[in-house]
């Protein structure tokens, strides 16, 4: 049996040339897949997927890795890839999941959903940095994907003002952290608030900063919502559901993760 010719496509053939490559061999619709929130020790993991038109529709002025963009010029990507794709979904993952189940295992289990939730089935899907298996179509990880194709980026911006407006809202609720201004990562101005007022409800306490000031130190958080945790601490959810969101369930239990894989906010941009 013959094999197809190997495609070579060169990182300074531009965002769309991974995509076009394989609408040319007969793949037309092609799925990218990228979340927000792996380093961040406060709020929730949010991952995206999105597939976007063949042809010039399909080319977004501006797109770009969301780290790589201003808030404003994130907000206008937004939305005109929530106008352009043929199917986008958003999936969010509470911060009492990521402690439970582990950031990487809800990082997959995130995609996972988000590429499901697609209504234009995908014929191939790029992820960025991780390979998701279970999808039942041919997929490639591609390293910093977010700046090598556009279907990645596209979902990366999703996923980045998602998360970002999510954390604006919690900063509504719980205003001794700032919130607002670095999402959630781990700034000098965290880091003090979190020494000053210990951690809230949305705090990761499987990250190593945060089990550290709540006393937990290195322990699973099994119960890890203790009334009176944090200033101005609510008992219910901080936000609600719109849209495609949802919650990986079904996953197994993995250890605490320590802060490190990525302890910078993302791209350094707030």
């Amino acid at each position: 049996m013959l094999t197809p010719p190997r495609t070579v496509v060169r990182r300074e053939a531009g965002l769309y040339a991974l995509e076009r490559a394989l609408q040319r061999r007969g793949f037309r619709h092609v799925a990218g897949a990228d979340e927000a929130g792996r380093g961040a020790c406060a709020g929730p993991l949010v991952a995206a997927a999105a597939v976007l038109p063949e042809g010039r529709r399909g080319e977004i002025d501006g797109l770009a890795d969301s780290k790589l963009l201003t808030p404003a010029s994130r907000e206008r990507v937004y939305a005109e890839v929530v106008d352009r794709a043929l199917a986008y979904a958003v999936v969010v993952i509470p911060a009492e999941e990521v402690d439970a189940r582990g950031l990487h295992v809800c990082n997959l289990a995130a995609m996972r959903r988000a590429l499901a939730s697609l209504t234009t089935r995908p014929e191939y899907v790029l992820t960025d940095g991780f390979g998701v298996d279970g999808l039942g179509v041919p997929g490639l990880a591609v390293w910093k994907g977010d700046r090598v194709a556009a279907c990645v980026a596209a979902a990366s911006v999703l996923a980045k003002v998602t998360r970002d407006r999510l954390m604006v809202e919690l900063d509504g609720v719980f205003p001794a952290y700032g919130f607002a201004e670095h999402k959630g990562y781990i700034t000098p101005e965290h880091s003090a608030a979190l020494r000053e007022h210990g951690p809230c409800r949305e705090h990761r306490f499987s990250y190593v900063n945060v089990a550290a000031v709540s006393g937990r130190d290195g322990r699973p958080p099994r119960a890890r919502r203790p009334g009176g945790h944090g200033p101005d601490e609510p008992m219910e959810r901080s936000w609600a559901s719109g849209g495609t969101v949802g919650v990986a369930l079904g996953e197994q239990p993995r250890p605490p993760t320590p802060v490190g894989e990525d302890v910078a906010m993302e791209g350094g941009v707030r």
